[in-house]
Parts: structure tokens; C-alpha cells; sequence
């Protein structure tokens, strides 16, 4: 697909998804909402992509919402008009965080997804970074959850995300300051995995990427993904049990389960059968994606 906001390069077995618009510090419009998504339908449907990298072009990863609109850039009814002339009626309880959508994709990729923070990620720049599985970093990237100083609140399912990950404590004092910082305490406070020189970055990411791709069965890494994710609010272990016992079974009887055993044995690398886009078992998907509105 040709894309208007971003880039999207796959080669072997890694996607690379670059927020291009370094002009702007790739600043998040409602046009990188559609593309993103966009672009995580078109990973998850390749079966050649076993993982994406997420990066940014030219000094910054996302440098927050685009500021162009002025005093109207959060005002979701006069961004609707703009958009249709006024043509849709104008329904507060269903309008929708731009953001919030690209979180909720990323949250049901069936792909690793890894951040590539290469510069500035603040506001929504540092919270789509949150339902990723690992994020990495350059020293002295400026990172921040500013929302209580633009007069709005955190977005980009950040409320759910942010707290699990760095804690209550932590989550508290980034989004009530709204202070910037740097991804040595993004690193420090465990937000971040690992810090590397700018010509580092990617290589880094992709090593990561590649000992995903290399080694691992894609059905079992995108089981795994939803099972840790779907399991963040489970009311109790029994929860994680049941999932894990049925799904033991289901893949214990798998052709990825049987090469992963006699590859080891046979001390060679496996090729794993089993196709993400046609081969997930039951019973996925346990937790369907409830609606925006009951």
C-alpha cells in the first residue's frame, strides 16, 4: 500500500514502520491514524512478518499531536466540521481518540511489536508507544506525558497501559506534572528496555527482531503476546490456567510443536508449519474487542 504519513519496509521476516514526517517531528495527525492501522492490517495478513520495528524519521520519533489547528486541536467537534463541512451531526459520546485507535490495533497485533524511540516522544508520541512490547531508546531522548499542561488528559489507552508498566507511583507523577524527561529515566523507571547510540538504534531492534523471527513458532509468539496481555486484569490465576491448559492441548497436537522438539533434538534450526493467518486455535479469539459504544 502506498501510504501518505509513514513508510513501511519489510525484509526479511521484519517490518519496519517509519513515522515520516520530519518536517514536523513526525507530529500524529488523523491521517497517521488510518495509515498506521492500515499498515498493522498489512503485517498481521503477511505471514512473512514476524515482527515490526516502529520508528521515527529525522530527530524525532513523535514529537506529540500536530499543534497546527491552534486553540482547535483538541476540540473533536470543529476537527469533525473541518473535515465534512458539517455534514455529520456531531455525537460527543461517540467521538473517538485518534490515538486510542492506533493503541487498540497495536494491542491486536498478532505480531511482536518494538519501539524504536529515536528522538523526541512526548504526548501521544510517548503513549502509542505503550500497548508496544519493548521499547528501546536513544540517551537523551526527550520523553514526556504532557497532557496536564495542553489543558487535556492522557490518551492512547495510557490510563491502562502506563500504571502496569511503570507502576501507579511513577504514572502518577509523569501524567499529573507533565513534566519532560529523558529516556535515562524512562530506562531507570523500567519504561524503557535499553539505551543505544543513534547509528546503533535499529540494528539493536532489529537483533531483537531477528531472534524472534529465527527461532520461534509465529503462532506460539502471537498466543503468547495475547495471553500476557489479556491476562494484565484477570481476576484470578484460575483465569491463566484455563487459557493455558486449553490451549497446551490444542498445540501440544500441533506440526510446530512436533518440529520444535525434533529440531531440538536433531540440533538444527526448525521450520515451523503453522501460519498466524490460518492457524490459530481454540480458543482464540477468547476476548473479543468489546465496542467503543454498548
Amino acid at each position: 500500500m502506498a501510504y501518505e504519513t509513514i513508510t513501511l519496509e519489510i525484509a526479511d521476516g521484519v517490518a519496519t514502520m517509519t513515522l515520516n514526517r520530519p518536517d514536523r517531528m513526525n507530529a500524529f495527525t488523523d491521517q497517521m491514524v488510518r495509515d498506521m492501522i492500515a499498515a498493522f492490517d498489512e503485517t498481521d495478513a503477511n505471514d512473512h512478518v514476524r515482527a515490526v520495528i516502529v520508528t521515527g524519521a529525522g530527530r524525532a520519533f513523535c514529537a506529540g499531536a500536530d499543534l497546527g489547528g491552534g486553540g482547535a486541536t483538541f476540540d473533536y467537534e470543529k476537527r469533525l466540521e473541518a473535515r465534512d463541512g458539517g455534514a455529520s451531526k456531531f455525537d460527543p459520546d461517540r467521538a473517538r481518540d485518534g490515538g486510542g485507535q492506533v493503541g487498540i490495533r497495536i494491542y491486536e497485533s498478532l505480531k511482536p511489536v518494538i519501539a524504536a524511540i529515536n528522538g523526541a516522544a512526548v504526548g501521544v508520541g510517548a503513549t502509542m508507544t505503550l500497548p508496544m512490547d519493548i521499547r528501546l531508546a536513544v540517551p537523551g531522548a526527550k520523553m514526556g506525558f504532557v497532557f496536564a499542561r495542553r489543558g487535556i488528559v492522557p490518551e492512547t489507552l495510557s490510563s491502562y497501559f502506563l500504571p502496569r508498566l511503570v507502576g501507579v507511583s511513577t504514572a502518577l507523577e509523569w501524567t499529573m506534572t507533565g513534566r519532560v524527561f529523558t529516556s535515562e529515566e524512562a530506562k531507570e523507571r523500567g519504561l524503557v528496555r535499553s539505551l543505544h547510540a543513534p547509528d546503533e538504534l535499529l540494528p539493536a531492534a532489529r537483533a531483537l527482531a531477528r531472534e524472534i523471527a529465527d527461532n520461534t513458532a509465529p503462532v506460539s509468539v502471537a498466543l503468547a503476546r495475547r495471553m500476557m496481555l489479556d491476562m494484565l486484569d484477570a481476576g484470578h490465576p484460575m483465569e491463566a490456567h484455563r487459557l493455558e491448559s486449553r490451549l497446551m492441548v490444542s498445540r501440544g497436537q500441533s506440526g510446530d510443536a512436533k518440529e520444535g522438539v525434533t529440531s531440538f533434538l536433531e540440533k538444527r534450526t526448525p521450520v515451523y508449519p503453522d501460519k498466524v493467518s490460518k492457524d490459530m486455535p481454540p480458543p482464540y479469539p477468547w476476548r473479543p474487542t468489546p465496542p467503543f459504544r454498548e
